[in-house]
């Protein structure tokens, strides 16, 4: 096992990856900007600055404090680098072992065309679509009349709903292209878009998926996502309200051997759509740590971040997957209620606790959110033995949560975990966005 981990992210999922490598015995070694320097945690730990705000971006920077910290292996957290198959590919080459999937596996899945193609060769049903990348809105036009509208236009390199466009209409399609095009361009530095069906009143549903380097796959249960406000996850639980024993066997064994035949190693989420008669189709797979995992570690009772770094170690890694209760997952972010991200600093701060409750978080009173970045606090995790309590012990725990200086987005879960339709388990994508457009 590895004595020094690098970790290449900052907050919530950094104080995350730190507390399992102590657990451990690793001394944790965490990259730190100029934006972040004050946060109280960092007092605790080891850390190596890297520059300004944006440097978490900056592979030189971080790979080379990483090698200068003596760190013999880096965990990339989510977003930044963490997907980022050259960055990979240069942590391996300077000898510092990247906790996550191979670069070629990466580089695979992160172009979503070729995402598909792979995973509709190694049999999982595809959502109908273009083969590929468009190479213009005419293409467009013609593929869209074949599949049939509304369809959704969808960045290859995309992510967070951004170079995405709803076209309900022939008319509509060159203005959204154009406008998806750009948006991807300046978001990714990549604009080329594919098409898929838009498949309406659709549910998310995505697979936890974890490999070893010795060819062994498992699949850890799934979580539900489709609680979205504009393709961004507000809320997540496990297990899926939506699937049945029989849809979670029959998919998850698909899902498990085609990244098996992919040769996939580490953790990974394929994420899948439901539609309204309950078929499942691919839509994208993640080549990392997701912010949802702590529904599945609670439901599973397993640590996935200790797996990531023992499969980066070799270890051969098989653990069986058992449900045990539910879980729900809120994001607490820094915002008001239109949803627009407001830093500053928090003057007070009452975090919950008591049975079954996580929170997950890098907060501390009188700690200061940088502009810089996404405005996710803290999460809040709530574990039962079943769906009713898990709602129950979040809705308490919601309430007693205090944070003042800033405005969160607490109030809107409350709203959430209140809702008849939430707690029969019957909603879909669309169904946040009608309850916010709707009168209180």
């Amino acid at each position: 096992m590895f004595r020094r981990v690098f970790v290449a992210n900052r907050g919530e999922v950094a104080v995350r990856v730190v507390n399992t490598c102590r657990r451990m015995g690793i001394t944790p070694v965490v990259a730190v900007t100029d934006a972040d320097a004050g946060a109280q945690w960092l007092k605790d730990v080891e850390v190596a600055p890297i520059g300004g705000p944006r440097a978490y971006l900056d592979a030189d920077a971080i790979i080379d404090a990483a090698r200068a910290s003596r760190c013999s292996a880096l965990h990339p957290g989510w977003g930044f680098l963490s997907e980022n198959a050259t960055f990979a590919a240069r942590c391996e080459a300077s000898r510092i072992r990247f906790v996550g999937p191979s670069p070629d596996s990466i580089r695979r899945m992160g172009d979503k065309a070729v995402a598909k193609a792979t995973m509709k060769a190694l049999g999982l049903p595809l959502i109908p679509g273009s083969d590929g990348p468009l190479a213009d809105a005419a293409e467009g036009l013609r593929v869209a009349a074949v599949v049939g509208y509304p369809v959704l236009l969808k960045a290859r390199s995309g992510g967070g709903g951004r170079g995405m466009r709803r076209v309900d209409g022939p008319e509509g399609l060159a203005g959204a292209f154009a406008e998806a095009t750009a948006e991807a361009t300046s978001a990714f530095g990549d604009g080329a878009l594919y098409l898929e069906k838009l498949i309406e009143r659709g549910r998310h549903v995505e697979f936890q998926v974890l490999g070893d380097r010795h060819g062994n796959v498992v699949h850890l249960g799934e979580r539900e996502c489709s609680v979205q406000r504009r393709h961004q996850k507000l809320l997540e639980e496990s297990p899926s309200p939506a699937l049945s024993a029989a849809d979670r066997a029959t998919m998850g064994a698909q899902v498990v051997e085609a990244c098996r035949r992919a040769g996939y190693y580490g953790a990974g989420t394929v994420e899948m759509l439901r539609d309204i008669d309950g078929a499942l189709y691919f839509m994208e797979m993640n080549t990392r740590l997701q912010v949802e995992h702590p529904v599945t570690e609670a439901v599973s009772g397993l640590d996935l971040v200790e797996l990531m770094l023992r499969i980066a170690a070799n270890e051969v890694v098989r653990p069986e997957y058992r449900a045990h209760g539910h879980a729900i997952e809120c994001r607490i972010n820094a915002e008001d209620d239109q949803f627009r991200p407001v830093p500053g600093q928090v003057t007070r701060l009452r975090l919950p606790s008591g049975e079954g409750i996580r929170v997950d978080t890098w907060l501390r009173e009188g700690d200061r959110i940088p502009p810089q970045y996404d405005s996710m606090i803290a999460k809040v995790i709530a574990h039962g033995p079943d769906r009713a309590t898990a709602i129950a012990r979040l809705q308490a725990a919601l309430g007693s949560l205090v944070v003042e200086g800033v405005p969160t987005s607490t109030a809107i879960h409350l709203r959430v975990l209140s809702e008849p339709v939430f707690q029969s388990g019957a909603y879909d994508t669309a169904w946040l966005p009608a309850l916010l457009s709707s009168p209180r």
